[in-house]
């Protein structure tokens, strides 16, 4: 184990866990052309990082109820998983499987903005839900990222204060709410080939770099 103790780790899990938003991408491209709706280049830059509810809105409208939101955003999950099946062992980010499970016992949570469903697929399906202590999706919070909620509650639930949590993202507003919670970064370079802010960055969990970097971390008081 490379983590000191009275330190903990909380991973996101798009970008982090599994390199997805591409898939997402295509996910929401497919539906929403169902609709006549063609967000063209600026796709990505409007779905990565936020929540279903906000996603929805920001392509369908403000005018949706909150089951017509609910609805858009569980049927498109529902294609997104259709697609993600077949490819889920292939698309987990290299190394990230072995990392967690040489940390297996350690203080580590999952925070993500993602749908329970998806985090439900995800952790099930590649076997990785006994890595986790605690999980904390964006629909447990009132406000996701870039808002350190979801950052301080899973610190909460671990029992550690935030500056001795290790915060693993992708993207900038996950970036955004790790920051505004105190918390040490590692920047995973899925998403963007730039984070700034982050305390170190690594291109995947088999980066030479990471192991030394966790070692050295030490709990403050």
């Amino acid at each position: 184990m490379w983590l000191q103790p009275g330190m903990a780790m909380v991973l996101d899990m798009d970008g982090v866990i599994v390199d997805s938003n591409p898939l997402h991408v295509r996910a929401w491209t497919e539906y929403n052309r169902r609709f006549g709706i063609d967000a063209g280049g600026t796709l990505a830059e409007r779905m990565y990082g936020r929540r279903n509810d906000e996603i929805v809105r920001e392509f369908f409208g403000v005018h949706l109820t909150a089951e017509e939101i609910a609805a858009h955003g569980s049927a498109k999950e529902a294609l997104y998983r259709e697609m993600l099946e077949p490819m889920l062992a292939e698309m987990l980010v290299p190394g990230v499987e072995a990392f967690l499970r040489r940390h297996a016992g350690a203080p580590v949570a999952l925070a993500t903005n993602a749908e329970p469903a998806n985090v439900d697929f995800v952790l099930n399906r590649g076997g990785l839900r006994v890595c986790f202590r605690a999980i904390v999706d964006g629909h447990q919070v009132r406000r996701p990222k870039p808002d350190p909620e979801i950052y301080l509650r899973a610190a909460e639930l671990l029992a550690t204060a935030p500056r001795n949590c290790i915060v693993f993202e992708d993207s900038y507003q996950g970036m955004q709410a790790a920051q505004a919670a105190g918390a040490r970064i590692v920047g995973v370079r899925t998403t963007h080939a730039e984070l700034p802010g982050a305390a170190l960055a690594i291109d995947n969990f088999l980066s030479p770099a990471l192991e030394p970097w966790l070692r050295a971390q030490t709990p403050e008081g």
